[in-house]
Parts: structure tokens; C-alpha cells; sequence
């Protein structure tokens, strides 16, 4: 059973960095491709980011393009994701989401995804 738990979250200000983490405590992430989501209060949950189970292709919505970055370290069942230069409007709770032997091609269609992780709570202040 894949059971993914989100970390990292946390409250910064305008223009600065954080780090999730989504991890697979029990069994390897190595055939799974791994999307983040958020969702905002009032918004529907959006896809913003997604790595194939190889770690070949990365996949990336235009409004975090250049600012966040996805990576895996399978050593450690962990897909990460770097978020730079945060905004205000990337207030939102963050999911990972775990897709077998996915490769990222319909990332942002949640019905692509078989597991869940219970999300993490980022808030960026101006």
C-alpha cells in the first residue's frame, strides 16, 4: 500500500523559498510518476508539476515555470519539490499524488492519480 505524507510546508514572505517533501514511508516510489497539485480556498485543485516514474521527464504549469522545481531521490522514496521566489497567489494547501508507471502526460487530470497524500498547508505573505 502506497501511503504518500507531504512535508515542508510552512509561511514565508514575498520572494522567498520552500522545500516539500513526498514520501512513500512503506514501499519505492521507483515505478510511480509523482504530480503536486494545490488548492486555494474558493479554487479549484490545480496540477502544477509532475516527474515521471524514471525521473526522465519533467513537467511543469506556466505559472510555476522557472520558479519551482521537481526532482526524485528513489534512494529514499522521495519526490521533492523546490519552490523559489514565492508569491502570494501560491497560497494554497500542496498535494503529491502517486500515479503507476506514469509518465506525466496528462499531469494535471486527477483521475490520473492513484494515491494521495493529506496535503500541506504553504502560505506566502507580501
Amino acid at each position: 500500500q502506497v501511503q504518500l505524507v507531504e512535508s515542508g510546508g510552512g509561511s514565508v514572505q514575498f520572494g522567498g523559498s520552500l522545500r516539500l517533501s513526498c514520501a512513500n514511508s512503506q514501499y519505492t516510489l521507483d515505478y510511480y510518476a509523482v504530480g503536486w497539485f494545490r488548492q486555494a480556498p474558493g479554487k479549484e485543485r490545480e496540477g502544477i508539476s509532475c516527474i515521471s516514474h524514471s525521473g526522465d521527464s519533467t513537467v511543469y504549469t506556466d505559472s510555476v515555470k522557472g520558479r519551482f522545481t521537481i526532482s526524485r531521490d528513489n534512494s529514499k522514496n522521495t519526490v521533492y519539490l523546490q519552490m523559489n521566489s514565492l508569491k502570494p497567489e501560491d497560497t494554497a494547501v500542496y498535494y503529491c499524488a502517486a500515479d503507476l508507471f506514469g509518465e506525466c502526460g496528462h499531469y494535471t487530470d486527477a483521475s490520473e492519480y492513484d494515491y494521495w497524500g493529506q496535503g500541506t498547508q504553504v502560505t506566502v505573505s507580501s
